[in-house]
């Protein structure tokens, strides 16, 4: 793959002095600040007051700190970095993460899909990701973000689907814990392509938060997909792929 294709999008690294600046960033003081922020949005959900969440929100989003933040789990710490999208693009230089981190300041438009056919365990069949763009995880990881601190504060204590510092591991703590207790039912249950047909409207409906950030959203659901070069239109689901998909789906 060549620089260009690498890069494509998001300006070309300058100087040394520039791109060094990606390398001294006080990470600990960014997570610090969104951490923060984010704890605010949680307090204000907890006891009912809905238009502080919003405006904290709107804060959140706006953020440099929560941007850097969303550009760097998407071009560093996330396992499906070096996937790309329609772009083609897979890794962006330290410069081209500054750019971004500018360019996801306000609503994008949104990119189709690329879906990718992989592996379910176990199985001969294959499931669909659909992959966003770098430049989309990105606004999408900030949007999740601010979104996700109001919802943890609604969810019930049981729950720990895709939820932030809880695992399998923990549900099966939980589990052994409360079959030591008293008497009880397991439901074993698998819902059938979970992600693939989520209704829009209804899910949409069930968001309140800034109308920015909910255009997003639609967007994102509404964006297509391109699947060998074939584009699809996506009238329901969220795609399995998406930063901000595994949040939408336990709304």
């Amino acid at each position: 793959m060549t620089k260009a294709r690498e890069g494509k999008g998001f300006g070309k690294p300058k100087t040394t002095k520039t791109t060094n600046v990606w390398k001294t960033i006080n990470w600990a003081k960014v997570q610090r600040y969104v951490f923060k922020l984010q704890k605010r949005i949680y307090q204000a959900a907890k006891s009912g007051q809905d238009a502080k969440v919003r405006r904290l929100q709107r804060l959140l989003a706006k953020s440099y700190y929560a941007r850097l933040l969303a550009v760097r789990k998407v071009t560093q710490d996330n396992q499906g970095k070096k996937t790309a999208g329609v772009d083609g693009v897979i890794a962006i230089s330290p410069e081209q993460r500054l750019n971004l981190t500018e360019e996801i300041k306000g609503t994008l438009k949104a990119k189709p899909l690329r879906r990718v056919w992989i592996p379910k365990p176990g199985r001969d069949e294959k499931r669909p990701l659909g992959i966003p763009t770098i430049k989309d995880r990105a606004r999408q990881a900030l949007i999740k973000s601010a979104l996700e601190p109001e919802w943890e504060s609604k969810m019930e204590g049981t729950s720990y689907g895709f939820r932030p510092g809880r695992s399998a591991h923990d549900a099966i703590s939980k589990i052994y814990i409360t079959i030591n207790q008293s008497s009880y039912f397991v439901l074993d249950a698998d819902i059938a392509k979970c992600f693939d047909r989520i209704n829009h409207d209804f899910l949409l409906s069930k968001i309140h938060c800034p109308s920015s950030l909910k255009r997003d959203i639609k967007q994102w659901l509404k964006a297509g997909v391109l699947d060998n070069g074939v584009f699809e239109e996506t009238e329901t689901g969220t795609p399995q792929g998406g930063v901000i998909s595994p949040l939408l789906a336990i709304l």
